[in-house]
C-alpha cells in the first residue's frame, strides 16, 4: 500500500471542501472535506448514477456545511461516513478514499484511486 500527496493541510480550510481531478488512468476525481480538524475523502461520484457531486468547483457541501450534497439530484450525505440520508440513493454510501496526515500534507492511499 502506497500513499501519495493530495494537498497541503492548510489548503483545505476547516469547514470547507475541495475537488481534485482524476489521476492518470482514472475517469473519476475525488474530493476532500475538512471538518473539526479531520479530513475525509471520497470519489467524486454519486452512487445513484455516477455523476460528479460538485455544483460549482470545490462546492460539495450544503449551505450550513453539515452535509455533502449531490448537485444533480440533491441527495444528502453525511460527511464522516458518506452515507446518503436523503434523496434517490437513500442508504447508499459514497466511496471513501483512505486519508492520512503527515506533517502539513494530506496523503491518500493510491490503491483507492484505481
Amino acid at each position: 500500500m502506497t500513499w501519495q500527496p493530495l494537498c497541503r493541510l492548510d489548503a483545505l480550510e476547516d469547514g470547507g471542501s475541495q475537488g481534485f481531478p482524476a489521476p492518470p488512468g482514472s475517469f473519476i476525481g475525488l474530493f476532500a472535506v475538512r471538518q473539526a480538524g479531520t479530513v475525509y475523502a471520497y470519489l467524486n461520484s454519486c452512487p445513484h448514477i455516477g455523476v460528479p457531486l460538485d455544483w460549482l468547483p470545490n462546492r460539495f457541501l450544503s449551505t450550513d456545511g453539515r452535509r455533502i450534497i449531490c448537485a444533480m439530484h440533491g441527495a444528502e450525505f453525511t460527511i464522516a461516513e458518506g452515507k446518503c440520508i436523503a434523496g434517490p440513493c437513500l442508504g447508499d454510501h459514497l466511496q471513501p478514499v483512505p486519508v492520512r496526515i503527515e506533517g502539513d500534507m494530506v496523503l491518500v492511499q493510491d490503491d483507492a484511486l484505481r
